[in-house]
């Protein structure tokens, strides 16, 4: 939840009304200190299960990386350099607070169009927390740009959550934000693209294939497990082939 040293309603508001860029630009120096970073139990499920499935990595990528939540993990599963990538000027800022590691390159970039210098250069990829940010339509240039990045055999990697039902209170609540964030970008510009139920396994995992990728997954256990025995939450493992 929100507490006494985040943003204000007002400052949330203003960072609501404003394009995704200035938005977090306007937010970043708080946004640790608020529900929308990815929690530490996340970012510790994912690197153990990296860790224990492929072992450690080369160079690293963080895509979408705001403040820098996921590139202490990185710089942990890789041996050689580690790069994060975001378009907010302002999180690249407080990222390079964060990590002032000479291993750590930050390059302000558009996940959509990532540079060609950055052409087979990785050996694994994450993301965290982003992809609510990218219409559906715009998945197959962001797959696209991270298959390019990765060597081959690199692996492209994030947590998915199952579906919400819609006997749960939060299957409501995300489908009421997303209505409103629609009726938002109807009536007010610049749009503020962030959806929560745009993401659904099936299709990423059909946009995966088509950007190149092999995909497998792995259930986070950590997380546990629905009554019908289908974990809470799964790692995406989307392999460049070699």
């Amino acid at each position: 939840m929100f507490t006494s040293q985040g943003p204000t309603l007002r400052e949330l508001a203003v960072q609501a009304l404003s394009s995704v860029e200035r938005g977090y630009d306007l937010l970043a120096p708080k946004f640790d200190r608020t529900p929308f970073r990815t929690p530490d139990r996340m970012l510790d499920a994912v690197e153990e299960t990296l860790a224990a499935r492929e072992g450690s990595f080369g160079t690293g990528l963080d895509v979408c990386c705001g403040t820098g939540a996921g590139l202490g993990m990185l710089q942990r599963l890789c041996r050689g350099r580690v790069t994060g990538v975001d378009l907010s000027v302002g999180m690249l800022a407080e990222a390079g607070l964060a990590h002032p590691d000479k291993r750590v390159d930050l390059l302000r970039a558009d996940a959509r169009a990532l540079p060609a210098a950055l052409a087979d250069s990785y050996d694994l990829a994450v993301s965290f927390g982003a992809f609510g940010h990218f219409l559906p339509a715009e998945r197959p240039a962001v797959f696209s740009g991270v298959h390019t990045a990765l060597r081959p055999g690199g692996v492209f990697a994030f947590p998915i959550g199952a579906p919400i039902p819609p006997t749960h209170p939060a299957w409501w609540a995300t489908a009421g934000f997303d209505a409103a964030m629609r009726v938002r970008n109807a009536v007010w510009r610049p749009p503020f693209v962030m959806y929560y139920r745009t993401f659904p396994f099936g299709p990423v995992r059909r946009d995966l294939r088509a950007a190149g990728f092999t995909v497998d997954t792995v259930p986070l256990t950590h997380f546990g497990h629905r009554e019908d025995g289908t974990p809470h939450w799964r790692l995406i493992l989307a392999r460049r082939a070699a």
